[in-house]
């Protein structure tokens, strides 16, 4: 199933036009024109993505945002916003987006951001598992399959592929993985990410001819 999209947008004409260009896609939208109804349409349908302005009738859109993590809805947020300043895009990621995109914009730019964030934080199939190249992850089970054969990896090391995975193309520095993957337990520091890294590269490619996982020098890891 297509991913589904939430739009929060007043203007009705950029709303629609919205949904046309990403129905043409192949995904799902459901538009509003404030933020009423969005708590309840979160609570009721399997929303993948939220496209939010900022200037909103009765409520400021990445004031929502900031009340909706607060309730632990961490639904992924694209800003769509004629607020474009510095300070008032870094506030926007500072309140819960994960990326922003500034008006006017182009619909193409729209559906590319659309697709990036979903690659980033979604990436599953219909099945619940998560792949890259002949690596599947089943999220449920916390099973890996590489080429259909089963590969043991610690509860660390499975979080660690998963993180890479659903981030890729992204370098993940080791402050990201140190805080998202060790959840930020100050006992440990950057040697241990390069430790880990290192044993589950020797457990997804033993004969070390593939090449999943690539450090980037002074910066992070990524997959290749």
């Amino acid at each position: 199933m297509e991913a589904l999209i939430l739009i929060v947008e007043d203007e009705q004409d950029i709303l629609e036009l919205m949904e046309y260009h990403l129905s043409k896609e192949g995904f799902e939208t459901i538009g509003f024109l404030n933020t009423k109804h969005v708590l309840t349409a979160l609570e009721e349908e399997q929303i993948d993505l939220i496209l939010m302005d900022r200037n909103l009738p009765g409520a400021e859109g990445s004031e929502f945002v900031q009340s909706l993590r607060k309730k632990g809805i961490q639904t992924p947020v694209i800003f769509v916003s004629a607020k474009h300043k510095d300070e008032e895009i870094e506030q926007g990621f500072e309140r819960g987006g994960d990326d922003y995109i500034a008006k006017p914009f182009s619909m193409k730019e729209l559906v590319l951001r659309v697709k990036a964030v979903l690659r980033r934080t979604k990436k599953l199939s219909s099945d619940g598992d998560i792949t890259y190249r002949d690596i599947t992850l089943n999220l449920a089970a916390r099973t890996v399959l590489i080429e259909g054969k089963s590969v043991e990896l610690t509860k660390l090391e499975f979080d660690l592929l998963h993180a890479l995975i659903v981030n890729e193309n992204v370098v993940l520095d080791r402050n990201y993985l140190l805080e998202h993957v060790w959840e930020g337990d100050e006992v440990y520091q950057d040697r241990t990410v390069n430790v880990a890294i290192n044993r589950l590269k020797e457990k997804i490619d033993p004969e070390k001819t593939k090449d999943y996982i690539k450090t980037v020098r002074g910066v992070g890891y990524t997959l290749c």
